[in-house]
């Protein structure tokens, strides 16, 4: 999910490069001196400090070579695509793949490093100088993706048949004409580029700042976001009421920063749209995903339909085995009196998800291993860093690095499993080179989420206890509404939003209704929504980051579950395919990527298919009742 560190590449969804665990899944806590030795990264793979002089060498170096490549190739890639062979057409496109390479090493490091403590100042300092030095480098690079796009689509296509260096970026130059209709003149998207540290960034860098201030007081004690969330699981009934409470009570008292950022955004992104002819207001998302907008709709409806069959069904179920009439809100994540409460040291949780890793294809487990081996991983919870989960690829010549804020809960076993996913999807995409190695959101989310479910199946197979075997199918039933029916209940909200937005701003109170009205379809009535519930809007960093973005964790919940049937299903083969997927990076339509598996997204049936496997541990569950 995206951070003001993305690459300053135009074609592809900028958030792609940054990938956050579903917000209702990022909460878990336990004691931390139970947990063994947590692993900090090492960032030293990117540069050594802040005042390397590998550092200051290469910021100088894309600066300087940013001006040059400007000065080489403006005005002349449609005459040199019209020679034989395509010219130097093949030279020039590697050259601007390098620069993304220099570029996307320097704004990673910068960005990794503020997450690390955003309440550092001199942190936010360098990340900040960082983000306008390099975007203004890369405002040299715009016109680049401008111009190839008005090269003739017949000239094009003889130089990428001609010569082999140019077909090479076939996928990513027919990929890149795909924004051809949107674009604007070669100034005005300049402007729009170098304002965007001033203008969005500058917005998404205040909520990040201010959401980390944060302190929520539970019994006299000042808690930062995180540790609070976690309260949210506590078995604990009065525990839960104070955490929620506690969250409604500094929500409300920000929220006119928090509305006042929302607003803003949302008429940012209008402008933008209006600008561009987007026609509906998820366009530019559907786009940035290269998935048409026919094929979310089927999905949103989809969840929207099963909306009783699968979350009021579940929340009516787990209040009665609570012994409640109905579920307060600080209750829905409640753990069963059958969940063990006992911390999981982080060996274990490594050995557990390395282990279910190996048992689908030892390939695979070799990948996350060095994730452990080689401290590309920051676990600890501590004051400052970033709150919640997520995988952030860098660059093809490094490696990702995997943040969590690890407690020691099943959820965070969950959590390691489906960032170390992502970690191995980038690792094997990175062959693709920097132009090609971005995977869109919605197929992003497939190897993180099919990640977790080796591991929650592997964990399943071993546990032979009734209860504790129910306890487990409850957490993934819940996982799995979090993943699916919460995440397109987000994505009507701010559909909700954006479209009221358009006709002016919107009051804290109108937010908070549309809150709420969209909690009570998606909850069902098992689920009272307390006084204060209307504010808890406010923390979902997706809705700032990358509007709509939400969707792409349903539609990758769905689409792992029908290719794990596949998968259960087939006597051979299926890993081979699964690794041909994951390295195709952003080579490949979600159609070409699916067939070989005998899916297809864009049938209507497809997404039932994913939501009868959620109905299905419902069923069970059901069948397990005393």
């Amino acid at each position: 999910m995206e951070y003001e560190f993305k690459k300053p590449l135009i074609k592809r969804a900028p958030d792609s490069a940054h990938h956050y665990a579903p917000a209702d899944r990022i909460a878990a806590g336990s004691e931390a001196d139970n947990l063994g030795n947590l692993p900090e990264w090492n960032l030293g793979d990117l540069y050594p400090s802040t005042d390397a002089p590998e550092l200051a060498a290469d910021m100088e170096k894309a600066s300087r070579d940013a001006i040059a490549f400007e000065d080489r190739w403006k005005g002349k890639l449609a005459a040199e695509a019209a020679k034989p062979n395509g010219g130097e057409l093949a030279s020039a496109i590697t050259a601007y793949e390098a620069l993304e390479e220099l570029m996307g090493r320097i704004f990673s490091y910068a960005g990794l490093l503020y997450s690390g403590d955003t309440s550092d100042p001199k942190r936010a300092k360098f990340y900040g100088d960082v983000q306008e030095k390099m975007t203004d480098a890369s405002a040299h690079l715009i016109f680049f993706a401008l111009e190839l796009n008005h090269i003739e689509d017949d000239v094009l296509e003889t130089a990428m048949k001609a010569n082999p260096a140019i077909g090479h970026y076939r996928p990513w130059l027919v990929d890149l004409r795909m924004d051809k209709p949107y674009q604007l003149e070669d100034r005005i998207e300049q402007l729009f580029h170098e304002k965007s540290v001033t203008g969005r960034g500058a917005w998404n860098r205040l909520f990040d700042e201010t959401m980390t201030a944060l302190r929520f007081t539970v019994d006299g004690e000042q808690l930062p976001l995180e540790p609070t969330l976690n309260l949210l699981q506590d078995a604990d009934g009065a525990v839960r009421r104070k955490a929620s409470e506690a969250l409604a009570e500094t929500f409300k008292a920000n929220l006119r920063t928090f509305t006042l950022v929302t607003n803003t955004l949302a008429k940012d992104k209008e402008i933008s749209d209006r600008w561009r002819g987007f026609k509906d207001i998820a366009d530019s998302r559907h786009l940035a995903n290269r998935v048409e907008r026919e094929v979310v709709d089927a999905l949103a409806k989809a969840v929207e339909d099963a909306y009783p069959r699968l979350s009021h069904r579940y929340y009516a179920m787990k209040a009665k085995w609570l012994g409640l009439d109905v579920l307060e809100n600080w209750d829905r994540n409640a753990p069963l009196p059958e969940t063990p409460q006992s911390v999981i040291p982080w060996n274990e949780a490594k050995e557990t998800v390395l282990s279910a890793y190996a048992g689908f294809a030892p390939e695979m487990a070799d990948i996350a291993r060095n994730f452990f081996d080689r401290n590309w991983i920051d676990a600890p919870t501590r004051p400052g860093k970033a709150p919640g989960a997520f995988a952030h690829p860098t660059v093809p010549s490094v490696h990702p690095y995997v943040l969590l804020n690890y407690m020691g809960k099943p959820r965070d076993v969950m959590t390691l499993a489906h960032e170390l996913g992502h970690g191995v999807h980038q690792v094997l995409a990175g062959g693709q080179g920097a132009l090609m190695a971005a995977t869109p959101l919605t197929l992003a989310e497939t190897a993180s989420v099919f990640g977790e479910m080796l591991t929650f199946r592997s964990l399943l197979e071993r546990t032979k206890d009734r209860r504790e075997r129910k306890a487990m199918l409850a957490q993934k039933a819940e996982d799995m509404i979090n993943t699916v029916v919460r995440q397109i209940a987000f994505y009507q909200f701010e559909r909700r939003v954006h479209t009221e937005r358009r006709n002016g701003e919107l009051t804290a109170e109108r937010i908070g209704e549309i809150w709420l009205e969209v909690q009570r379809e998606s909850l069902g009535p098992a689920v009272r929504l307390n006084p204060g519930y209307e504010t808890f809007w406010t923390y979902i960093p997706h809705f700032i980051h990358s509007p709509f973005y939400v969707y792409a964790y349903a539609f990758g919940d769905c689409l792992v579950n029908s290719l794990y049937a596949v998968y259960q299903n087939a006597e051979k083969g299926f890993q081979e395919k699964y690794f041909e997927l994951l390295k195709a990076g952003g080579t490949k339509h979600h159609k070409e990527l699916l067939a070989p598996f005998g899916l297809d997204a864009s049938d209507p049936g497809f997404w039932q298919k994913g939501l009868s496997v959620i109905e299905g541990i419902i069923d069970e569950l059901e069948a397990m009742e005393d």
